[in-house]
């Protein structure tokens, strides 16, 4: 069974970092894309950036250009997400999930096997 397992979520202040960690079993990750949605309330679920499996191609949504990173660790088979210089409306369930990465758009529809969430809150 393919499962994903989100955490490092946590409230931290304005301008602070967290690192959250994609925790894949049932399955190696080498051989899978890995996507990171975030969902505020009353908002849409977006896609925030995601890997490929070879981990040559990444997406970053334009709201988190240059503040936020993807890196793959295969030998622990985990998906990290690092967040810096973080801004309120960073504010959300972080969620990851399976699928194809392309370097124009994420579609939550081309994802799946989605993990529970990760609450992060980002407030003084």
């Amino acid at each position: 069974q393919l499962q994903v397992v989100e955490s490092g979520g946590g409230l931290v202040q304005p301008g602070g970092s967290l690192r959250l960690s994609c925790a894949a079993s049932g399955f190696f990750l080498n051989y899978i894309g890995i996507g990171w949605f975030r969902q505020a309330p009353g908002k849409e679920r977006e896609g925030v950036s995601c890997i490929s499996s070879g981990g040559r191609t990444t997406y970053y949504a334009d709201s988190v250009k240059g503040r936020f990173t993807i890196s793959r660790d295969n030998a622990k088979n985990t998906v990290y997400l690092q967040m810096n210089s973080l801004k309120p409306e960073d504010t959300a369930i972080y969620y990851c999930a399976i699928g194809g990465c392309s370097i124009t758009t994420m579609a939550a529809s081309d994802f799946g096997s989605w993990g529970q969430g990760t609450q992060v809150t980002v407030s003084s």
